[in-house]
């Protein structure tokens, strides 16, 4: 069992629940300020239930509350589609821009939660990761992504290779994240486009990095080497809509 404790969390949590006819709770409640009693209100209107629970017992189940704390179980909520359902999806869209994110081993969980919440603010309409091998923190992941995890769709793979393949076989360009790679704001990144990130550390996989059909790179004047992976996918992210604004 989790509980979601950081007040954003929580909120979405509550609404994307409601909004796709989920369950989740009870709200844990040991002492609510202002901000604690808004949630609180939510979820009596969500009809979730509430438990009124001891501020030592509260921090036993959930050490970094706020006076609150929702009980979810470990995987409910996330956005989750299969990516052969998302193609089918296509097949049906007159949507001419479809911009997807593969991440290749972003072990961090507040690397991968950071990552969801640019994701939400730039409109990228899946993220594909490696299933079982990447970041498995549900409440850490919710905590960072500021309750993005819990709309952003997101599809799981056991191979990234072969759901690369099955991108560029819907008629995706495939772009991975490299410091050697392109300017980004050279590249055109309109239509369907997918970005692969890299791990942090590793880089991209070689197998994966065949499948590319180009890379895209910051320009930087740094000291250090690189970017964060999840400051990096805002940057990136940032080009992709800044393009398809224009």
């Amino acid at each position: 069992m989790t509980y979601l404790t950081g007040f954003h969390a929580i909120e979405e949590r509550i609404k994307s629940s409601k909004a796709k006819g989920l369950s989740c709770g009870p709200l844990l409640v040991a002492k609510a300020g202002p901000r604690a009693k808004e949630i609180v209100t939510l979820a009596v209107n969500s009809k979730i239930r509430l438990e009124r629970t001891g501020t030592f017992e509260l921090d036993g189940l959930a050490p970094d509350n706020r006076g609150i704390a929702l009980q979810v179980e470990d995987d409910s909520g996330s956005a989750e589609i299969s990516l052969e359902n998302f193609l089918t999806g296509l097949e049906n869209s007159d949507s001419r821009d479809t911009l997807v994110l593969i991440l290749d081993e972003i072990t961090d969980p507040h690397n991968y939660g950071a990552i969801l919440r640019c994701c939400d603010q730039f409109a990228v309409d899946l993220v594909i990761s490696r299933n079982r091998r990447n970041a498995k923190h549900a409440a850490v992941i919710s905590q960072t992504s500021a309750g993005a995890v819990s709309w952003v769709p997101q599809a799981e793979t056991p191979n990234l290779v072969r759901a690369a393949e099955d991108l560029k076989e819907a008629g995706f360009w495939i772009y991975g994240a490299d410091m050697e790679g392109e300017a980004v704001y050279k590249t055109k990144l309109n239509g369907r486009i997918a970005l692969v990130l890299g791990g942090e550390g590793s880089g991209i996989s070689r197998l994966l990095r065949e499948r590319c059909d180009g890379f895209v790179g910051i320009p930087s004047s740094g000291r250090i080497d690189s970017l964060n992976v999840s400051v990096a996918a805002g940057v990136l992210l940032y080009e992709v809509k800044r393009q398809r604004d224009r």
